[in-house]
């Protein structure tokens, strides 16, 4: 779970529903509003 509080640039882990392989999320914001989110698998 992203959290607001925890900075700028997040990171977590969370296995896909369908296959179960796990995938990372990468939630980026700046204080003007803009947020960016790139999600990868372990493979790239």
């Amino acid at each position: 779970m992203v959290d607001p509080a925890g900075g700028p640039v997040q990171e977590y882990v969370e296995d896909c529903e369908v296959c179960c392989r796990p995938w990372q999320l990468t939630v980026r914001w700046d204080g003007q509003g803009q947020v960016w989110v790139e999600a990868r698998t372990d493979d790239e």
